[in-house]
């Protein structure tokens, strides 16, 4: 089985951040590559960043449609995600769609983990489409205007506020590049801690395994060509 990740934003570093956590869910299982979105912005912040991603990967998908068995999109925006669906032949996973889907099935209620305030909205609105939002006791964000979001240790503050003050029992890690704080999260507050990547490949490797992929009858009918 080979699975694809793409990093839909032109950050090399995030590209390796979620190769290695790829790498080590996957664990020789199964085969993974990550490749990096050349054409996309720096980082994926707002909806215009999330419309220049999109043809870049677009075409990383089609040129590797035989290559692969799944692919899987590596922002938790989960950008062009309903198009990815449609082009491919193959499953296409988004990280917010598997995770916070996840959650709902590992407590009553869970809380997102965000990099921005101005992201809170977008995750809430995700929610809300993944018929999630009932589960959804809160979108925290960092209190600073520029958070060190890749610091471990703000990471966990958020996840305390969030468990302590939002009464969730389940953390979804808002980005791709967080999933390094997972397994240390847990343990500290003793909820489970999900993040999308290893969540998207979960779901990919049991489509794959399932032979089940994105229905094309109504909703991501592709495209007749003659």
């Amino acid at each position: 089985m080979r699975i694809c990740i793409i990093n839909p934003n032109s950050d090399a570093a995030m590209t390796a951040v979620i190769r290695e956590n790829a790498q080590n869910f996957a664990a020789g299982r199964f085969e993974v590559d990550c490749l990096t979105n050349e054409t996309g912005p720096a980082f994926i912040g707002c909806y215009e960043d999330m419309h220049a991603c999109e043809a870049g990967m677009v075409a990383l998908i089609k040129e590797r449609q035989a290559a692969y068995d799944a692919f899987i999109v590596a922002c938790h925006s989960d950008p062009g995600l309903d198009l990815l669906k449609e082009i491919s032949t193959k499953p296409v996973v988004g990280i917010c769609e598997a995770s916070v889907k996840l959650a709902t099935m590992l407590g009553h209620s869970f809380s997102v983990l965000s990099t921005s305030m101005r992201a809170v909205p977008n995750k809430q609105a995700l929610c809300r489409k993944y018929g999630v939002e009932a589960s959804l006791a809160s979108v925290v964000g960092p209190d600073g205007a520029t958070p060190d979001w890749e610091n471990p240790d703000n990471l966990i503050r958020l996840g305390r506020r969030a468990v302590e003050q939002d009464g969730c029992e389940v953390l979804v890690l808002g980005c791709a590049g967080m999933g390094h704080v997972a397994a240390r999260m847990g343990e500290e507050l003793g909820v489970p801690v999900l993040d999308g990547v290893t969540c998207a490949l979960m779901v990919a490797q049991g489509l794959v395994q399932a032979g089940l992929t994105t229905s094309k009858k109504r909703r991501y009918h592709a495209k007749q060509t003659d």
